[in-house]
C-alpha cells in the first residue's frame, strides 16, 4: 500500500514535470534559428516566397505562437506529436521504431558498467594500500577523463580496422538474412563496441564511487563490531561492507541512467546506431523541429521513470527509508 501510493504521487508529479519540459521545449525550439520551411523549399530549387508560404502554412508555422503551442500540448495528450517535416512521416511512429534499439544500447551499457564498476571499486578498496588497487583507480581514472569520441573512433580502427574482430557500424548485417539466434548473435556482436564504449566513462564513476562508499563503510562501528565477533574478511566486506556502500551507488546510477540517453546520441552517431540519439542529431541537422520535440519528450519521460525506478529500488534496499513522498 504504501508503495503503491508512492507510485501514484510519483506519476502525478511526473505528469506537471514533463508538461513544464514540453513548454520550455517548444520555446526553446523557437527560439533556434533556422526555418524548417526555408530549408526544405532551398533544397527543392524553389526558395520564392510564395513556395515559402505555402509550406509555412502546410506545417502550421504560419500560426501565431501561441496557437502552435495550444495544437502541440493538446496533440501530445493524444499521443500524437505531430509529422516529420522532412519524411512525412508520423513522429511518434518513427521514435517507436528506432527507441528499441536506444533502449538495448543503453540497457546493456547500464548494466554492463554498473557490474564491472561495482567489482572494480570493491577490489580497489579491498586492496586499498597495494599496487593492484592503485592500478585499478589509475584506469578508472584514465577512463573518466578520455573523451568518448576518441574512444569510439579508436575502437573503430583497433577491434574493426587492424583486426577485423567485431563489426563497425549498424545494428546486424544487411543482407545476411539471419533468423533466429544467429539474427541474436548477430545483433549481440554489433553490440559489443558501442555498449562497451558508452560503458567506460561510467564504469569509472562507479568504481570510484564503490571505493569511496565502502572505504567510508568500514570505518562503521557495525563493521568494527563484525570484525570483533570474528567474522571472516570476505563475509565482512560482503555483507556489512558492500552492501551499506550500495546505498549511494544506487542513487547515481538512476541519475546516470538517465544521462546515458543523451550520451548515445555521441555513441549512435560513430557507430551508425539505429536508435533516437542519431535521430536526434539527423533531426537537428535537418531542422526537423517536429521530430526533435517529439524525441525531447521521450528522453524527458525516459529520465522521469528512471527516477522513480530509483526511488523503489532504494526503498527496498535500505528499510528504514520509510515509503512516503
Amino acid at each position: 500500500m504504501v508503495y503503491a501510493r508512492l507510485i501514484v504521487m510519483r506519476l502525478l508529479k511526473a505528469v506537471i514535470v514533463l508538461f513544464l519540459i514540453v513548454i520550455f521545449n517548444f520555446f526553446l525550439i523557437q527560439m533556434a534559428p533556422g526555418d524548417p520551411a526555408a530549408i526544405l523549399a532551398g533544397e527543392a530549387g524553389a526558395a520564392d516566397q510564395e513556395f515559402l508560404n505555402q509550406l509555412r502554412e502546410r506545417f502550421g508555422l504560419d500560426q501565431p505562437i501561441y496557437v502552435q503551442l495550444w495544437r502541440y500540448v493538446s496533440g501530445i495528450a493524444m499521443l500524437d506529436f505531430g509529422y516529420s517535416y522532412r519524411l512525412g512521416v508520423p513522429v511518434f511512429d518513427l521514435i517507436m521504431d528506432r527507441l528499441p534499439a536506444t533502449l538495448l544500447l543503453t540497457g546493456t551499457a547500464f548494466v554492463l558498467s554498473l557490474v564491472l564498476g561495482i567489482v572494480a571499486g570493491s577490489m580497489a578498496a579491498a586492496r586499498v594500500k597495494k599496487p593492484s588497487g592503485s592500478l585499478i583507480m589509475a584506469l578508472a581514472l584514465v577512463f573518466y577523463a578520455t573523451p568518448l569520441f576518441w574512444v569510439a573512433l579508436m575502437s573503430v580502427v583497433v577491434f574493426s580496422v587492424y583486426l577485423g574482430w567485431l563489426p563497425a557500424y549498424g545494428l546486424y548485417t544487411v543482407g545476411a538474412g539471419h533468423t533466429g539466434f544467429a539474427l541474436v548473435l548477430d545483433v549481440a556482436k554489433h553490440l559489443i563496441l558501442p555498449a562497451t564504449t558508452l560503458a567506460l566513462f561510467f564504469m569509472a564513476i562507479y568504481t570510484r564511487m564503490t571505493r569511496t562508499s565502502m572505504l567510508d563503510a568500514a570505518q562503521q562501528d557495525f563493521v568494527k563490531t563484525a570484525r570483533a565477533k570474528g567474522l571472516k574478511p570476505s563475509v565482512i566486506q560482503r555483507r556489512h561492507i558492500l552492501r551499506n556502500a550500495l546505498l549511494p551507488i544506487i542513487t547515481l546510477a538512476g541519475l546516470q541512467a538517465g544521462q546515458m540517453v543523451g550520451g548515445a546520441i555521441l555513441t549512435e552517431t560513430v557507430f551508425a546506431w539505429p536508435g533516437i540519439g542519431r535521430l536526434m542529431f539527423e533531426a537537428l541537422q535537418q531542422r526537423d523541429y517536429n521530430l526533435l520535440l517529439g524525441i525531447f519528450f521521450f528522453s524527458a519521460a525516459l529520465v522521469i521513470v528512471f527516477n522513480i525506478l530509483t526511488d523503489l529500488v532504494y526503498r527496498l534496499a535500505d528499510p528504514r527509508i520509510k515509503g512516503a513522498s
